[in-house]
């Protein structure tokens, strides 16, 4: 934990390699006063993954970052380990593209991420950041979600506030004394386009940040990112409505025992 409380922290969680998104998030967060940023994972698995982080690199000791799934996964790529054969032929593809843009500094530095930070922030108290849950980096909760299945993800956090990440959709829940806050995706988001995040201090404030589309559009189709098109026009342009990202996160359960 920081030895002081910081006034203003943003969170930015999900870059997902939108250059300029994270751009975009910067300014907005900078003009708002954030002394602190906190990276929530998912940072380099987009169109333009070496530029992502060498703008994190480039913020110094002003920037925390932690680990998420996809960064956990591009190291693997880059070490020659398996993926998951659960995974999508296109999102193989994409976690090798990606890794094998990294230099070794860059895949050291996503390995050496913690899956979890804690920081102070003044009149919030004491928040835990993570990207998923605190015990997984990519276990799926949504606003819709039954408290009786969330509990157990939370069960070991002393914290009262708990941020975090991993679904791009913005929401709070409150879990008895916990409250549970997810930033949203600056670079991926469901639901209305914009680079979606936090600004923590003195209050909890979901923001949006827009920037040019058409511009974006164009840097991405520069890459040679082997779904830049598709990410383009899902991410940039037309993102997907939070409610059809909903059916897919929790689709109707069957009635009786579950095995």
């Amino acid at each position: 934990m920081t030895s002081e409380p910081a006034r203003r922290v943003a969170a930015l969680y999900d870059v997902h390699g939108n250059l300029p998104a994270l751009e975009a998030a910067l300014a907005d967060a900078d003009a708002n006063g954030a002394e602190m940023l906190v990276f929530g994972g998912d940072l380099a698995l987009g169109p333009m993954p070496v530029e992502v982080l060498d703008t994190v690199a480039s913020l110094g000791a002003r920037a925390l970052s932690l680990r998420g799934n996809c960064d956990r996964l591009m190291v693997d790529a880059f070490d020659d380990r398996p993926l998951p054969s659960s995974l999508p032929p296109a999102v193989r593809e994409s976690i090798g593209w990606a890794a094998a843009q990294l230099s070794r500094d860059h895949r050291d530095f996503l390995a050496a991420l913690p899956e979890t930070l804690t920081i102070d922030v003044a009149g919030v108290g004491p928040v835990l950041c993570c990207h998923a849950t605190p015990r997984s980096d990519d276990e799926i909760f949504t606003v819709r979600t039954p408290d009786e299945r969330i509990r157990p993800m939370f069960a070991n956090v002393h914290e009262a506030v708990v941020v975090c990440g991993h679904t791009h959709m913005q929401f709070q829940r409150r879990l008895g004394e916990l409250l549970v806050v997810n930033a949203g995706s600056v670079g991926m988001p469901f639901g209305v386009a914009g680079a979606h995040w936090l600004l923590l201090g003195p209050e909890i404030e979901p923001r949006r940040t827009t920037y040019g589309e058409a511009r974006a559009v164009e840097r991405i189709a520069r890459t040679s990112y082997p779904e830049a098109s598709a990410f383009a026009e899902r991410s940039v342009l037309h993102p997907p409505s939070e409610e059809q990202m909903l059916a897919a996160f929790e689709p109707p359960r069957a009635a009786g025992p579950t095995p």
